[in-house]
């Protein structure tokens, strides 16, 4: 990972200007990446239902004229039962070290449980580890507030608040949009001073292939069983534009690999006669011609890589 807090001088630098990051942390499912997207204001993090879905530090960028905000969409913080796992929480902990704010992720639908209390942990644990350096304040953001009453949530905000010191509590709601822009004020107020970090406009900072991967494994990860979500992996093998198509008319061939660690796995991800993946391939290739603005002709394969998250070589050619 770059190091976050290096940042040449530019005279936009002024106090007037802020700029720097903030990473969302959370236990799996605690709606990280609905959260992000909102935030942004377009989709750069996929979302589902089931917990874990996150596997990289997404990078989402938020533009205002008094700054910018670089969000990290870190993978939920669980209790590693697998060597992907170990990698996942080492990845936060390297992120986490780096940042301006850190914004904690509470769901305002479930008690607080071990889980967020283990990140709590992990949180303090890191200020201690970093010694002299500028301990990073942390905002408690409630999220999923439009699934709870009115009276459900002040008991939800004083255990969230309850779980460490923080600097401030925000609910929000990203499926409605409530207080999202009270969060987006809080986390801006945390930044330095700086100059932008990134061109106007840009959103996020994830090559295509990553991106494109990731809608693969959304678009598979939709009804699937519950154990499916931790096996799936989507690698990018091919993506070329289509030789001899008009120039307005052009077309891009992505080939892409779905990866599971069972034959029993491989055949939930095809479906019977190749109907599910076909619904996968439909699905993919529209997020995948929303993301590039352009047609796309996609290739998707299944392929068995038996154990892969417990295989470190498996890993490492997975990209992790």
């Amino acid at each position: 990972m770059n190091d976050l807090g290096a940042r040449e001088s530019d005279p936009r630098g002024t106090p007037s200007h802020r700029s720097g990051f903030a990473c969302l942390v959370g236990r799996p499912n605690a709606g990280k990446s609905t959260l992000t997207n909102a935030l942004v204001g377009e989709k750069v993090a996929i979302t589902s239902s089931r917990p874990q879905t996150t596997r990289h530090a997404i990078r989402g960028i938020v533009h205002r004229a008094d700054g910018q905000l670089v969000l990290i969409d870190t993978p939920g913080v669980h209790k590693p039962r697998t060597v992907l796992g170990e990698r996942l929480n080492d990845l936060v902990r390297a992120t986490l070290l780096e940042v301006d704010v850190i914004g904690l992720c509470i769901p305002a639908d479930e008690p607080v449980g071990p889980g967020d209390r283990f990140i709590a942990a992990e949180l303090a644990e890191l200020h201690r580890a970093g010694g002299a350096r500028r301990r990073p304040p942390v905002v408690v953001i409630v999220t999923k507030t439009d699934k709870v009453t009115k009276a459900a949530l002040p008991p939800q905000l004083l255990a969230a608040a309850g779980l460490l010191e923080a600097d401030d509590v925000v609910p929000v709601s990203a499926v409605r949009g409530s207080q999202v822009e009270v969060l987006t004020d809080v986390l801006f107020a945390h930044l330095p001073p700086g100059p932008p970090l990134y061109p106007d406009g840009e959103l996020t900072d994830q090559p295509e292939r990553v991106m494109i991967a990731e809608l693969v494994r959304e678009a598979a990860l939709e009804g699937v069983r519950d154990e499916l979500p931790h096996s799936l992996a989507v690698v990018v093998e091919d993506l070329e534009p289509r030789t001899g198509r008009p120039d307005d008319d052009p077309l891009l061939d992505v080939r892409a690999f779905v990866y599971v660690e069972r034959d029993s796995q491989k055949g939930i991800v095809i479906g019977r006669g190749g109907s599910r993946l076909r619904e996968i391939g439909s699905r993919a290739r529209s997020g995948i011609e929303a993301l590039l603005g352009q047609r796309v002709h996609l290739d998707l394969r299944v392929k068995v890589a038996k154990d892969w998250q417990r295989d470190p070589k498996q890993l490492h050619r997975l990209g992790f």
